[in-house]
Protein backbone atom coordinates (compact mmCIF):
# COMPACT_ATOMS: atom_id res chain seq x y z
CA UNK A 1 0.00 0.00 0.00
CA UNK A 2 2.65 2.54 0.95
CA UNK A 3 4.42 2.63 -2.53
CA UNK A 4 1.61 3.26 -4.51
CA UNK A 5 0.37 6.02 -1.75
CA UNK A 6 3.68 7.84 -2.40
CA UNK A 7 2.80 8.28 -5.98
CA UNK A 8 -0.66 9.59 -5.18
CA UNK A 9 1.14 12.03 -2.95
CA UNK A 10 2.89 13.43 -5.74
CA UNK A 11 0.29 12.83 -8.01
CA UNK A 12 -1.80 15.49 -5.55
CA UNK A 13 0.57 17.96 -5.39
CA UNK A 14 1.88 18.25 -9.09
CA UNK A 15 -1.23 17.60 -11.24
CA UNK A 16 -4.31 18.79 -8.65
CA UNK A 17 -2.11 21.16 -7.20
CA UNK A 18 -3.46 20.65 -3.70
CA UNK A 19 -2.53 22.78 -0.41
CA UNK A 20 0.01 21.66 2.10
CA UNK A 21 -2.92 21.89 4.46
CA UNK A 22 -4.87 19.06 1.90
CA UNK A 23 -1.99 16.90 1.87
CA UNK A 24 -1.44 16.58 5.03
CA UNK A 25 -4.88 15.88 6.00
CA UNK A 26 -5.23 13.61 3.51
CA UNK A 27 -1.41 11.84 4.57
CA UNK A 28 -3.22 11.54 8.24
CA UNK A 29 -6.15 10.30 6.91
CA UNK A 30 -5.06 7.25 4.75
CA UNK A 31 -2.32 6.14 6.87
CA UNK A 32 -4.80 5.77 9.45
CA UNK A 33 -7.20 3.77 7.07
CA UNK A 34 -4.21 1.79 6.09
CA UNK A 35 -3.09 1.12 9.39
CA UNK A 36 -6.98 -0.19 10.43
CA UNK A 37 -6.69 -2.53 6.67
CA UNK A 38 -3.67 -4.21 7.76
CA UNK A 39 -4.97 -4.71 11.11
CA UNK A 40 -7.95 -6.76 9.21
CA UNK A 41 -5.55 -8.67 7.80
CA UNK A 42 -5.50 -7.21 4.32
CA UNK A 43 -2.43 -6.92 2.95
CA UNK A 44 -3.14 -5.27 -0.27
CA UNK A 45 -5.70 -3.17 -1.77
CA UNK A 46 -7.59 -5.57 -3.78
CA UNK A 47 -8.69 -7.29 -0.90
CA UNK A 48 -10.72 -3.97 0.48
CA UNK A 49 -14.07 -3.98 -0.30
CA UNK A 50 -17.13 -2.12 0.54
CA UNK A 51 -17.79 -3.92 3.74
CA UNK A 52 -13.95 -2.53 5.07
CA UNK A 53 -15.41 0.49 4.72
CA UNK A 54 -18.03 0.45 6.14
CA UNK A 55 -16.37 -1.25 9.70
CA UNK A 56 -13.77 1.50 9.36
CA UNK A 57 -16.44 4.07 9.53
CA UNK A 58 -18.07 2.64 12.31
CA UNK A 59 -14.57 2.44 13.90
CA UNK A 60 -14.23 6.09 13.58
CA UNK A 61 -17.71 6.92 15.21
CA UNK A 62 -17.19 4.36 17.97
CA UNK A 63 -14.09 6.20 18.78
CA UNK A 64 -15.69 9.44 19.06
CA UNK A 65 -14.39 11.60 15.74
CA UNK A 66 -16.91 14.24 14.39
CA UNK A 67 -19.22 12.89 11.67
CA UNK A 68 -17.38 16.27 9.39
CA UNK A 69 -14.10 14.44 10.18
CA UNK A 70 -15.27 11.15 9.25
CA UNK A 71 -16.85 12.45 5.83
CA UNK A 72 -13.49 14.31 5.04
CA UNK A 73 -11.26 10.73 5.78
CA UNK A 74 -13.91 9.38 3.59
CA UNK A 75 -13.68 12.12 1.28
CA UNK A 76 -9.70 11.09 1.18
CA UNK A 77 -10.24 7.48 0.62
CA UNK A 78 -12.65 8.34 -2.37
CA UNK A 79 -9.98 10.19 -4.09
CA UNK A 80 -7.38 7.59 -3.29
CA UNK A 81 -9.19 5.02 -5.04
CA UNK A 82 -10.26 7.29 -7.99
CA UNK A 83 -6.02 7.74 -8.52
CA UNK A 84 -6.12 3.68 -8.27
CA UNK A 85 -8.43 3.68 -11.30
CA UNK A 86 -6.76 6.13 -13.18
CA UNK A 87 -3.52 4.42 -12.70
CA UNK A 88 -5.81 1.04 -13.58
CA UNK A 89 -4.64 -1.01 -10.24
CA UNK A 90 -7.90 -1.87 -9.60
CA UNK A 91 -10.89 -1.46 -11.59
CA UNK A 92 -13.74 -1.20 -9.09
CA UNK A 93 -13.69 0.90 -6.40
CA UNK A 94 -15.06 0.26 -3.01
CA UNK A 95 -15.76 3.84 -2.05
CA UNK A 96 -18.09 4.87 -4.74
CA UNK A 97 -20.98 4.03 -3.64
CA UNK A 98 -20.11 4.29 0.33
CA UNK A 99 -22.14 6.64 1.64
CA UNK A 100 -20.56 9.31 4.72
CA UNK A 101 -22.84 9.90 7.98
CA UNK A 102 -25.19 12.38 7.58
CA UNK A 103 -24.08 15.61 9.03
CA UNK A 104 -25.54 17.66 11.63
CA UNK A 105 -26.66 21.46 9.30
CA UNK A 106 -25.59 23.96 11.51
CA UNK A 107 -25.98 27.68 10.65
CA UNK A 108 -22.40 29.33 9.72
CA UNK A 109 -21.33 31.60 12.33
CA UNK A 110 -20.50 35.46 11.96
CA UNK A 111 -19.39 39.21 12.69
CA UNK A 112 -21.32 42.11 13.23
CA UNK A 113 -20.31 44.83 11.06
CA UNK A 114 -19.36 46.51 14.49
CA UNK A 115 -17.33 43.37 15.82
CA UNK A 116 -15.60 43.37 12.40
CA UNK A 117 -14.30 46.73 12.65
CA UNK A 118 -13.18 46.30 16.10
CA UNK A 119 -11.19 43.05 14.78
CA UNK A 120 -9.70 44.57 12.29
CA UNK A 121 -8.65 47.86 14.13
CA UNK A 122 -6.92 45.79 16.55
CA UNK A 123 -3.42 45.69 15.13
CA UNK A 124 -0.58 48.03 16.03
CA UNK A 125 0.41 49.36 12.85
CA UNK A 126 3.76 50.39 13.96
CA UNK A 127 5.21 47.09 13.86
CA UNK A 128 5.76 45.32 10.10
CA UNK A 129 4.17 42.37 12.05
CA UNK A 130 0.89 44.94 12.69
CA UNK A 131 0.63 45.74 9.41
CA UNK A 132 0.97 42.41 8.04
CA UNK A 133 -1.71 41.42 10.42
CA UNK A 134 -4.15 43.98 9.18
CA UNK A 135 -3.44 43.29 5.75
CA UNK A 136 -4.40 39.96 5.96
CA UNK A 137 -7.62 40.18 8.34
CA UNK A 138 -8.83 42.92 6.02
CA UNK A 139 -8.27 41.27 2.92
CA UNK A 140 -10.22 38.38 4.44
CA UNK A 141 -12.92 40.09 5.34
CA UNK A 142 -13.31 41.76 2.26
CA UNK A 143 -12.66 39.29 -0.37
CA UNK A 144 -13.75 36.09 1.34
CA UNK A 145 -11.01 34.00 0.53
CA UNK A 146 -10.44 30.79 1.86
CA UNK A 147 -7.32 30.37 4.11
CA UNK A 148 -5.53 28.41 2.36
CA UNK A 149 -6.16 30.73 -1.15
CA UNK A 150 -4.73 33.60 1.06
CA UNK A 151 -1.71 31.75 2.11
CA UNK A 152 -0.76 30.77 -1.41
CA UNK A 153 -0.97 34.41 -2.89
CA UNK A 154 2.61 35.90 -4.50
CA UNK A 155 3.13 39.31 -4.86
CA UNK A 156 2.84 39.47 -8.41
CA UNK A 157 -1.12 38.45 -8.21
CA UNK A 158 -2.22 41.75 -7.13
CA UNK A 159 -3.05 44.19 -9.00
CA UNK A 160 -3.88 47.50 -6.82
CA UNK A 161 -4.74 49.95 -9.49
CA UNK A 162 -8.12 47.80 -10.26
CA UNK A 163 -8.20 46.37 -6.70
CA UNK A 164 -8.49 42.77 -7.86
CA UNK A 165 -6.32 40.02 -6.74
CA UNK A 166 -6.14 36.71 -9.01
CA UNK A 167 -6.24 33.89 -6.84
CA UNK A 168 -6.53 29.67 -7.67
CA UNK A 169 -9.20 28.15 -5.47
CA UNK A 170 -10.17 24.17 -4.93
CA UNK A 171 -9.57 22.33 -7.81
CA UNK A 172 -6.82 25.05 -8.88
CA UNK A 173 -9.74 27.51 -10.78
CA UNK A 174 -8.67 30.49 -11.04
CA UNK A 175 -10.65 33.43 -10.43
CA UNK A 176 -10.40 37.19 -9.92
CA UNK A 177 -11.78 38.56 -6.22
CA UNK A 178 -11.74 41.99 -5.64
CA UNK A 179 -11.47 43.93 -2.52
CA UNK A 180 -12.79 48.05 -1.19
CA UNK A 181 -10.25 50.14 -0.39
CA UNK A 182 -9.76 49.92 3.07
CA UNK A 183 -8.39 46.17 2.34
CA UNK A 184 -6.48 47.94 -0.36
CA UNK A 185 -4.92 51.22 1.60
CA UNK A 186 -3.98 47.97 4.24
CA UNK A 187 -2.24 46.10 1.62
CA UNK A 188 -0.77 49.00 0.01
CA UNK A 189 1.42 49.76 3.28
CA UNK A 190 2.15 46.35 4.22
CA UNK A 191 3.84 45.62 0.91
CA UNK A 192 5.47 49.26 1.12
CA UNK A 193 6.80 48.60 4.59
CA UNK A 194 6.39 45.99 6.84
CA UNK A 195 6.39 43.59 3.96
CA UNK A 196 10.27 45.19 3.21
CA UNK A 197 11.04 44.84 6.80
CA UNK A 198 10.21 41.34 6.87
CA UNK A 199 12.08 40.13 3.99
CA UNK A 200 15.30 41.97 5.69
CA UNK A 201 16.62 42.29 2.00
CA UNK A 202 15.93 38.59 0.86
CA UNK A 203 13.92 37.28 -1.71
CA UNK A 204 10.66 35.61 -1.91
CA UNK A 205 6.95 36.06 -3.77
CA UNK A 206 4.86 35.18 -0.87
CA UNK A 207 2.83 38.16 -0.28
CA UNK A 208 1.95 37.67 3.39
CA UNK A 209 5.41 36.53 5.41
CA UNK A 210 6.23 35.30 9.07
CA UNK A 211 8.98 36.74 11.04
CA UNK A 212 12.01 35.17 9.10
CA UNK A 213 10.95 36.22 5.78
CA UNK A 214 9.42 33.09 4.73
CA UNK A 215 5.93 32.33 3.62
CA UNK A 216 3.30 32.41 6.23
CA UNK A 217 1.41 29.24 7.26
CA UNK A 218 -2.01 28.50 7.60
CA UNK A 219 -1.76 27.44 11.22
CA UNK A 220 -0.09 30.45 11.83
CA UNK A 221 -2.55 33.05 10.16
CA UNK A 222 -4.93 30.68 12.86
CA UNK A 223 -3.28 32.10 15.92
CA UNK A 224 -3.10 35.36 14.58
CA UNK A 225 -6.63 35.58 13.96
CA UNK A 226 -7.56 33.97 17.55
CA UNK A 227 -5.23 36.65 19.24
CA UNK A 228 -7.18 39.89 18.13
CA UNK A 229 -10.42 37.85 18.31
CA UNK A 230 -9.75 38.63 22.22
CA UNK A 231 -10.36 42.29 21.85
CA UNK A 232 -13.99 41.11 21.04
CA UNK A 233 -14.26 38.06 23.73
CA UNK A 234 -15.69 36.21 20.69
CA UNK A 235 -13.87 32.79 18.91
CA UNK A 236 -13.22 33.70 15.43
CA UNK A 237 -11.66 31.73 12.72
CA UNK A 238 -10.40 32.60 9.48
CA UNK A 239 -13.24 30.58 8.18
CA UNK A 240 -15.02 33.02 10.22
CA UNK A 241 -14.32 35.83 8.16
CA UNK A 242 -15.04 34.36 4.95
CA UNK A 243 -18.57 34.00 6.57
CA UNK A 244 -19.15 37.33 7.65
CA UNK A 245 -17.90 38.70 4.22
CA UNK A 246 -20.98 36.43 2.58
CA UNK A 247 -23.52 36.81 4.93
CA UNK A 248 -22.95 40.96 5.17
CA UNK A 249 -22.78 41.27 1.03
CA UNK A 250 -26.26 39.18 1.46
CA UNK A 251 -27.65 41.29 4.21
CA UNK A 252 -26.36 44.38 1.89
CA UNK A 253 -28.39 43.58 -1.05
CA UNK A 254 -26.41 41.15 -3.23
CA UNK A 255 -27.48 38.78 -5.53
CA UNK A 256 -26.69 35.08 -4.28
CA UNK A 257 -25.08 34.00 -7.52
CA UNK A 258 -22.64 37.10 -7.28
CA UNK A 259 -22.03 35.88 -4.01
CA UNK A 260 -21.89 32.52 -5.52
CA UNK A 261 -18.68 33.64 -7.77
CA UNK A 262 -17.18 35.68 -5.14
CA UNK A 263 -16.39 32.81 -2.73
CA UNK A 264 -15.62 30.41 -5.29
CA UNK A 265 -18.48 28.24 -5.01
CA UNK A 266 -18.98 25.33 -7.80
CA UNK A 267 -22.33 24.80 -6.55
CA UNK A 268 -24.86 27.14 -5.89
CA UNK A 269 -26.14 25.13 -2.94
CA UNK A 270 -22.82 25.63 -1.03
CA UNK A 271 -24.03 29.67 -1.56
CA UNK A 272 -27.41 29.08 -0.09
CA UNK A 273 -26.35 27.97 3.18
CA UNK A 274 -25.79 32.08 3.85
CA UNK A 275 -29.87 32.37 3.16
CA UNK A 276 -30.41 31.06 5.88
CA UNK A 277 -28.73 33.58 8.37
CA UNK A 278 -29.73 36.03 6.63
CA UNK A 279 -33.55 35.18 6.43
CA UNK A 280 -33.13 34.93 10.20
CA UNK A 281 -32.39 38.57 10.32
CA UNK A 282 -35.31 39.77 8.06
CA UNK A 283 -37.40 37.89 10.45
CA UNK A 284 -36.24 40.09 13.13
CA UNK A 285 -36.22 43.28 11.45
CA UNK A 286 -40.40 42.09 10.25
CA UNK A 287 -41.51 41.20 13.86
CA UNK A 288 -39.58 44.84 15.05
CA UNK A 289 -41.22 46.92 12.46
CA UNK A 290 -44.08 46.00 10.62
CA UNK A 291 -47.66 47.03 12.36
CA UNK A 292 -49.43 44.20 12.08
CA UNK A 293 -46.44 41.36 13.05
CA UNK A 294 -46.22 43.88 16.41
CA UNK A 295 -49.80 43.24 16.79
CA UNK A 296 -50.71 46.87 15.99
CA UNK A 297 -54.27 47.90 14.95
CA UNK A 298 -54.80 50.11 11.66
CA UNK A 299 -57.66 51.77 13.43
CA UNK A 300 -55.74 54.25 14.98
CA UNK A 301 -55.13 55.15 11.64
CA UNK A 302 -58.58 56.77 10.79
Amino acid sequence: MQGVFGRYIAFLEAEKNASAYTVRNYTNDLQEFFQYATDQGLDTLRKVDKQTLRSFLAYLLQRGFAKTSIARKLSAIRSFYRFLMRENLISVSPAATTVSPKLDKRLPTFLTINEAKRLLESPDLSKPQGQRDRALMELLYASGLRVSELVNINIDQINLSTNEIRVWGKGSKERIVLIGRPAAQSLETYINKGRKELLAGKKNSALFLNRYGERILVRRVQKIISKYARTISKSVHPHTLRHTFATHLLDGGADLKVVQELLGHADLASTQIYTHVTQKRARKIYLSAHPMAKGESYDDEE
